[in-house]
């Protein structure tokens, strides 16, 4: 059966020659055919040339996200396959599969990979698979069967996790569940640098664990030495687990979930730590950090994406604000300030610009060490910048 046509206004094809893979509702002119939520359909310019296929999103501004691009044929399965063993091959070039000490990674990043919509995360022995659109719901078989294909060789179990992300982009239902393999009593484990972490691929969040903050952990190790960490946000633990590998004196992890701080509890102990250096506090992030925090050497603040769209965008600014301002009202000369944002739509200059008022609100004089990203296993396409959804700064409060 031949696939709807989306035929594009005139002098709207620009983004698309340039491999930008969002094709918005707008930018149509008109259909050939009537496409059904999640179909592949083919794209094509106002002068009837073809420009690629991709998933159709039925209702949203994003009308079609890409998955080929110029005069090509409909991606198959063999397409499929080898789209997503291309990723996991750059995975394995990059040292993150199973390798000493790093058996976690992230095998498919969506855009970045040339596969919008598709989550793929490997943790030990664990594949979590999260579908984002309908279109990639529904080509679940094939992404299992191309994964199952590509770590060939790894012994690996498949779970689905896309109910969540299924519901929030599509108000489709679904139920998570395993795909290959099952379920065993034995924890999913993640090792990354030498860290092991206990992940609930069920119940956690996202995908059970947050793998772009990996480099970001190493930068935090390279620089607690001898410090008191406050980790904020701390879900799993991650960046206190790192902390302490860095030979940190003391660090607090606080969190408002009860299960979160009990799980960064457990791998803390699990990484051979001594759990009387490490003080778990429940607590709102913001009523703790009003009380102060200029016994800490160090601050990690790594909050939930306060913005999921761009409506969303100067709430989201506002609540930045307000807890950097917070935190740096009362550090100390010489303490650090790892401060992230994961909001898409708030961009790195808008997100630097955010920090700079709250610097100067706070009267504080405050340098730049370092600026953050997502690490390369979150890869970004040049055509595609909004891919780099990841953003941070190292600072220092100098007086």
């Amino acid at each position: 059966m031949q696939p709807a046509i989306a035929h594009l206004r005139k002098e709207k094809d620009a983004a698309l020659r340039r491999r930008h893979p969002w094709v918005f509702s707008g930018a149509i002119a008109k259909w050939t055919g009537t496409p059904a939520d999640g179909d592949v359909v083919a794209v094509q310019a106002a002068s009837g040339e073809s420009l690629g296929f991709g998933h159709f999103a039925a209702g949203s501004s994003i009308a079609v996200r890409m998955l080929t691009f110029g005069t090509g044929p409909q991606p198959d399965e063999a397409w499929w396959i080898d789209r997503i063993r291309a990723a996991v091959e750059a995975r394995r070039r990059w040292g993150l599969m199973q390798a000493p000490g790093q058996t976690s990674c992230r095998l498919v990043h969506g855009e970045g990979d040339g596969l919008p919509g598709l989550i793929v995360d490997l943790y030990g022995d664990c594949v979590v698979v999260q579908n984002h659109t309908l279109g990639m719901a529904r080509s679940l078989e094939i992404t299992r069967s191309a994964v199952l294909e590509a770590c060939a060789g790894t012994p690996i179990r498949i779970y689905d996790k896309s109910s969540k992300a299924l519901h929030r982009s599509t108000r489709q239902t679904s139920t998570d569940g395993w795909l290959f393999g099952e379920h065993v009593e034995a924890a999913v484990l993640a090792e990354e640098q030498g860290r092991t972490y206990e992940v609930d691929v069920v119940a956690g969040q996202k995908t059970g664990f947050f793998l772009d903050q990996r480099d970001n952990r190493n930068f935090v190790r390279d620089h607690a030495a001898g410090r008191n960490v406050l980790n904020v946000f701390s879900y799993t633990g991650g960046f206190s687990v790192a902390a302490f590998q860095g030979g940190a004196s003391q660090v607090t992890s606080l969190d408002s979930s009860a299960a979160a701080v009990e799980l960064a509890r457990a791998n803390v102990i699990r990484n051979g730590f001594a759990d009387e250096s490490h003080a778990i506090v429940q607590a709102d992030a913001m009523d703790y950090l009003k009380q102060g925090v200029a016994g800490f050497g160090c601050v990690v603040l790594d909050p939930p994406a306060f913005a999921k769209n761009h409506s969303a965008r100067h709430a989201a600014v506002q609540a930045y604000k307000r807890i950097n301002l917070a935190a740096l009202r009362t550090m100390e000369p010489g303490a650090l300030l790892f401060t992230f944002s994961c909001s898409q739509a708030v961009d790195e200059a808008l997100f630097a610009h955010t920090l700079a008022s709250a610097a100067m609100d706070s009267g504080r004089e405050v340098r730049v060490l370092r600026r953050l990203h997502q690490p390369p296993d979150h890869p970004v396409s040049l055509a595609h910048p909004e891919g780099a959804y990841l953003k941070g700064l190292l600072l220092e409060v100098v007086r």
